[in-house]
């Protein structure tokens, strides 16, 4: 039986370059950097993104149906709770070192720059390593408190392992908060510790989700026996889980969580008995303590929304030059042409905005004089809560780019759209960032962010762009007479407020880039950029509309 003929198959789409085709990174880079630090980093950047589009997006779609194994006992009934890790992380591993994607944010050489580094790392890293960015968050979040806890015990432990560019000793930390009483709610932590006969803090308690389950340290909450409940009562504690061996230390993994998406992230449901411990900063107030591991892992989370946009949209415009369709290529139908337009400007304008988030954390970490810590704590939830809807949404019309392709799993096109639905989970849904964000502005006033945005508006020279700056003052005008709601009707709306907040920030963002672009960047640079920003206010300058008065609860 002859097989029938084929006239033609539909070629994949494939990916170049990630650093040299990204032109918002790179512009973004321009207009932050002092020239001689850019050519320094360039090749780094320029071999980053190669890999990334090359050897290491063949790796990641080669090894798609590949997930982490745990095996609970070995074949003499012995428990000895080990997780096979895929092949992409064990590689990520080592690329998270040698490329310094933690020690860059710290490099003191590097100043108030050095975050913009990291993260112009962590853009073109993240899409193609299977979600490694997410233990690279935590470990961040881990340098950060434990180089400013005043411990210097764990400080000389730990700092040399978390900053290592050595895939030997490079360490990467887990961060053990939820558990069954609670997610967001921490302050209900059940796990207790106490001290044992020898006067080591041992903790005992049941973690329920516990990401990159695999780390050499853990940073958790835990209950001092005797304090009162609340968050007041609850301290900040560091474990190492395994011993010399690598065995684990009176820890035992229950079960490998079955997700929806992030399923090479070996996250795991855990019982501590016992576990080593200790204390990181006191006996109490650990929320506080982990605050400044929120901020960064926030950071991380809008970072990777914008990374895994970019992903979906650099696949999606390839393969509209490739898809025919109706007798044309998909990118010369004026339709497709325009829905890849707008999902372009929405990636554009989360990526300008959570870009100038990273540079605000930096000049915040280094006193820079124009460094502005109440400003960088209502950007971080606002920002956060914005970007990872527009990943989900974006990602949701790029699988439509591709028709039914865009559905079947051995595209590996899926899974883009599954990794992102965590974004809006992870580290606060919306509507707990919403509230977070409301408490920001309670603490600091509106003020920091309206100057921040008006300063922007007035630097703007470019003509065209300046028109967009006219018609973006009233809007200002506008959200801020909204906060002047009564206080349960403004946390009824803190989901409009907050992405009225962000649309304007991403929007104002996006148009001062444009406008830096046209002295600083080459001419289609410059021209794109000021493209993407006139479109985007087309599309999206406007604001949620605020309920005035109360819904019929009955329906609930």
């Amino acid at each position: 039986m002859t097989r029938p003929h084929i006239s033609t198959t539909q070629s994949a789409p494939r990916l170049g370059n990630q650093f040299l085709e990204d032109w918002l990174l790179r512009a973004w880079l321009e207009s932050q950097l002092p020239g001689e630090l850019l050519r320094e980093y360039h090749p780094i950047l320029d071999e980053l993104g190669r890999q990334s589009g090359d050897e290491l997006y063949r790796m990641q779609q080669a090894d798609r149906i590949h997930e982490p194994r745990l095996t609970q006992w070995d074949a003499w009934g012995e428990r000895i709770d080990t997780i096979e890790l895929t092949e992409v992380w064990q590689h990520a591993h080592k690329l998270a070192a040698e490329y310094g994607l933690i020690a860059t944010g710290y490099d003191s050489g590097l100043n108030e720059h050095a975050r913009s580094l990291q993260f112009a790392l962590a853009w073109l890293f993240i899409p193609s390593t299977d979600f490694y960015g997410c233990p690279l968050a935590m470990t961040d979040g881990a340098t950060r408190i434990l180089s400013d806890a005043g411990n210097a015990t764990l400080a000389e432990r730990a700092l040399p392992h978390l900053l290592s560019r050595d895939p030997e000793q490079f360490w990467t930390s887990g961060q053990w908060m939820t558990e069954t009483v609670g997610g967001s709610d921490i302050s209900r932590t059940e796990t207790v510790a106490r001290k044992d006969e020898h006067g080591q803090w041992r903790l005992t308690g049941r973690k329920w989700f516990t990401s990159a389950a695999t780390s050499e340290i853990a940073l958790t909450l835990a209950r001092p026996e005797g304090n009162p409940e609340g968050s007041r009562g609850l301290a900040l504690f560091y474990i190492e889980p395994h011993d010399t061996d690598g065995r684990l230390r009176n820890i035992e993994i229950l079960r490998l969580k079955e997700k929806l998406g992030t399923r090479k992230l070996p996250t795991a449901e855990l019982w501590l008995r016992d576990a080593p411990a200790e204390p990181v900063s006191g006996l109490e107030r650990g929320v506080a303590a982990i605050a400044p591991m929120l901020n960064l892992t926030r950071t991380w989370n809008a970072v990777t929304a914008c990374t895994l946009m970019r992903r979906g949209l650099a696949l999606a415009g390839d393969y509209a030059q490739r898809r025919q369709a109706f007798g044309h290529k998909l990118i010369n139908l004026p339709l497709h042409r325009r829905t890849l337009t707008d999902l372009n400007a929405d990636w554009a304008a989360a990526s300008a905005a959570t870009l100038n988030m990273v540079a605000e954390l930096g000049r915040v970490e280094h006193a820079h004089a124009e460094a502005d810590p109440a400003l960088l704590r209502m950007l971080t939830p606002m920002i956060k809560l914005g970007s990872a809807r527009d990943a989900i949404s974006v990602l949701s019309e790029v699988l439509e780019c591709f028709g039914g392709a865009g559905y079947i799993e051995d595209t590996g096109l899926p899974q883009l759209l599954r990794d992102a639905q965590v974004l809006s989970i992870w580290e606060g849904t919306t509507n707990v960032l919403a509230m977070d964000l409301l408490r920001a502005i309670h603490q600091v006033g509106l003020e920091p962010w309206l100057a921040s945005q008006h300063r922007a508006l007035s630097e703007i020279g470019d003509d065209a762009l300046t028109q967009i700056a006219e018609r973006t003052r009233p809007l200002l005008e506008q959200v801020t007479a909204q906060f002047e709601l009564d206080e349960h009707r403004r946390i009824r709306n803190a989901r409009a407020l907050a992405l009225n907040l962000y649309r304007l920030t991403a929007l104002i963002a996006l148009t001062r880039l444009a406008d830096l672009a046209q002295t600083r960047c080459d001419d289609p640079t410059a021209t794109r950029l000021k493209a993407v920003a006139l479109h985007f206010a087309t599309l999206r300058m406007r604001l949620e509309p605020i309920e005035r008065h109360v819904v019929d609860e009955a329906l609930f």
